[in-house]
């Protein structure tokens, strides 16, 4: 860790992930979020807007202390309280059955290990909770994959961690969780090779 990584790093991923396509991403997944919520990749915030009246109270597990502080005044503005647990997603300190809903947007591309975030996840929803999820990752264009696949190691440097190419419906799906609902598309105004989106709400696998 150093400079960029503590200091300019979680600057430039607050700025660009207040662009007004993402905003719209956020916005449309979480509508239908309710009760208590787990926010896995909290980030700067940037979510807190946005979350319906219907939410009550939002546990929101991040590992970057830096973006925490960038999340200061969002927290102290959200009309709910805001519990912030300086974690990675792969090992939740939250009980099992802890939460209604668990939320994840434009994270899973950076966790080191998805699959055992997701699996975390699944771990502490209540029965019949829900995992609403907005991420880019691995565009159904062969053409535009090769693309991605040649940008990984730039967007990886450049970006803290962040993928191109992961497939998020299959790591989804790997983890236990089976889509209710999902669509996938480009996002406006967005390379296609950075903005291929899935964006649904998944419940456990019986």
């Amino acid at each position: 860790m150093g400079f960029y990584d503590d200091w300019l790093l979680p600057r430039f991923m607050n700025l660009m992930m207040a662009s007004k396509a993402i905003t719209e991403e956020r916005k449309k997944i979480l509508s239908g979020v309710a009760g208590s919520v787990l926010e896995v990749g909290f980030g700067s915030g940037r979510n807190l807007p946005w979350y319906p009246t219907s939410v009550r109270r939002v546990v929101a597990v991040d590992p970057s202390r830096a973006s925490a502080k960038l999340a200061r005044k969002r927290i102290e503005a959200a009309r709910f309280p805001v519990e912030y647990l300086p974690s990675g997603g792969e090992a939740i300190p939250a009980g099992d059955h802890s939460f209604d809903c668990v939320v994840s947007t434009f994270t899973l591309c950076t966790i080191p290990d998805p699959v055992a975030a997701l699996e975390e996840m699944r771990r502490v929803l209540k029965p019949g909770g829900k995992l609403f999820l907005a991420e880019h990752g691995l565009s159904a264009d062969p053409n535009v994959q090769r693309w991605q696949h040649r940008m990984n190691g730039v967007q990886n440097f450049m970006c803290g961690g962040c993928n191109l190419n992961r497939d998020i419906r299959r790591l989804v799906g790997e983890a236990g969780f089976g889509f209710d609902e999902v669509d996938q598309y480009y996002m406006e105004a967005t390379p296609k090779f950075v903005g291929f989106m899935t964006r649904g709400i998944a419940t456990v696998v019986a």
